[in-house]
């Protein structure tokens, strides 16, 4: 190889060598898959007031989340509350975007680095374009005063009534003082020949033995036994036994026949209202709810269907602890709570 090939061959060599640790570097200092961190966004859309009994939450606000090469949308649901989790995600300390959205209020941006934070947001509402005097003296503004409201709702009770009563006798044939002689039925120390009678009651389909009494009024009465012993449990149907070991006696059973009935009570609920907003509780059974309100004077009822749907407010419900129903309802434009 002449001296020229060779100058060449070792310049050839040290370029490649460059090249490959140029190379190197970069993909050393290019973000890996593996070093973005997943990342949560976790808070809750308020309404912004200085007043905080009126920071109302706000539903269906519309959440996107923006970091680096990823972005995730979302909805607050009705207490306000949103999660939105980033994937890949970010790299640690770069910040994340959020913007929110609704129709009632003006849109807001804020932007934070994620650390594991609550995020809660209050929106402004959408103020009304003012109205100049020329247009209140052609067309007066009308609000609807919405008052006296009331939520009712139907629950099931159950009601236990007395619907008669029972009283029955029989006797229990025996003669006293006759050796057992290891022929049962015998008195309880096993001496004396007995005799069982018994008698089998049914309070009918629907209806129950209460305060059950089996009372001896007649004969011997103290070498009788009475079974069973306990008679407090209420039942439909029930055996009553006597084992008697002297002469014949006489029994009386006595009781009062019950039915229990479900029925549907009406129940009132007062709802909280902050400004433009009513929050109520319901139980988780409650049936046929409806709003009942006076509208300019006039009293109405309006029924609150699966849908939620009412002409005067936007409502959402959610479940609390327990299955109760928390709803939260916020006047559309044009009406006004009055007190």
């Amino acid at each position: 190889m002449t001296r020229k090939r060779k100058i060449l061959s070792w310049i050839l060599a040290i370029v490649i060598v460059c090249a490959a640790a140029i190379s190197l570097r970069v993909f050393r200092s290019w973000p890996r898959q593996s070093s973005l961190a997943q990342v949560s966004l976790t808070g809750a859309v308020l309404r912004r007031d200085s007043d905080p009994q009126k920071q109302s939450p706000i539903a269906n606000v519309r959440i996107t989340a923006t970091g680096g090469l990823s972005s995730v949308d979302g909805l607050s649901d009705s207490s306000g509350f949103f999660n939105l989790t980033l994937r890949p995600g970010v790299l640690p300390g770069q910040p994340v975007t959020l913007t929110f959205e609704h129709a009632q209020y003006e849109p807001l941006e804020t932007t934070a680095v994620p650390q594991g934070q609550l995020h809660v947001v209050r929106m402004k509402p959408v103020e009304s374009e003012p109205v100049t005097k020329l247009d209140q003296l052609q067309k007066p503004a009308k609000v609807v005063e919405v008052k006296n409201v009331r939520v009712r709702y139907s629950s099931k009770n159950q009601t236990t009534i007395n619907v008669g009563s029972f009283g029955k006798q029989f006797e229990v044939v025996n003669t006293g003082n006759v050796r057992c002689g290891g022929h049962p039925p015998c008195s309880p120390d096993g001496k004396y020949k007995a005799a069982t009678g018994s008698l089998s009651i049914d309070a009918q389909e629907g209806n129950l033995f209460r305060n059950v009494r089996v009372s001896c009024i007649g004969g011997p009465c103290p070498f009788t036994k009475i079974e069973p012993d306990d008679l407090t449990i209420p039942a439909r149907k029930m055996k009553i036994s006597v084992l008697n070991w002297s002469d014949t006696a006489a029994f009386l059973i006595e009781a009062e026949v019950t039915r229990t009935m479900v029925t549907n009570m009406v129940q009132l609920s007062y709802p909280f209202t902050v400004g433009q907003t009513m929050t109520f509780a319901l139980p988780a059974d409650a049936e046929g709810t409806s709003i009942q309100a006076d509208l300019n004077g006039e009293q109405i009822i309006f029924p609150l269907g699966p849908k939620l749907v009412l002409s005067w407010a936007t409502c959402s419900v959610e479940l609390a602890p327990g299955h109760n129903k928390i709803y939260r309802c916020e006047l559309k434009p044009g009406y006004q709570f009055q007190q």
